[in-house]
């Protein structure tokens, strides 16, 4: 008989996603990206965090303060570094799953790079201009977006198996 307590594909590829968020540095916000094909096989993965060669000791990772004094014109959010991951790989007709709900800018590269779905966690942005218009091009575009509620509160993962 077989086991019945396993996770769902949607829950297994969310927990990839915020596997990936733990690897963000960013000590206020991690959010983590998965995209998948039609055939629940995983095509990328990615977190928010400085483009490679900019290293996070040297950029600031403050939200206020003068613009260029901030996180925010440096930092690649997870939905554009798991597209850049992807190398070039088709992405046309996947699935990205994001802890967070996508903005305006990693809309675009959602709706061009092909991707014709997005299931988040968390929508806490909603009422926020970017996130109005990511909605709003999102939509025009086709793209399905559905909030995910996982039967599970948690998921421990534990390095110490038995041999």
């Amino acid at each position: 008989m077989k086991r019945e307590n396993y996770i769902s594909w949607d829950e297994y590829f969310m927990g990839v996603a915020l596997l990936a968020a733990a690897r963000s540095k960013d000590p206020n916000t991690q959010v983590g990206a998965c995209i998948v094909d039609n055939e629940n096989r995983i095509l990328s993965t990615g977190y928010n965090g400085f483009p490679a060669g900019c290293s996070d000791d040297e950029f600031p990772w403050e939200r206020e303060g003068e613009f260029c004094d901030t996180k925010y014109p440096f930092v690649v959010h997870a939905e554009l570094n798991a597209i850049l991951n992807a190398r070039g790989k088709n992405l046309t007709g996947s699935k990205i799953y994001v802890a967070l709900f996508p903005c305006n800018e990693c809309a675009k590269a959602i709706i061009q790079a092909g991707i014709k779905e997005v299931v988040y966690l968390s929508d806490k942005y909603a009422m926020t201009d970017g996130t109005i218009a990511s909605k709003r091009m999102l939509e025009a575009a086709g793209i399905k977006f559905t909030q995910l509620v996982p039967r599970l509160s948690s998921l421990t993962i534990n390095f110490c198996v038995e041999k």
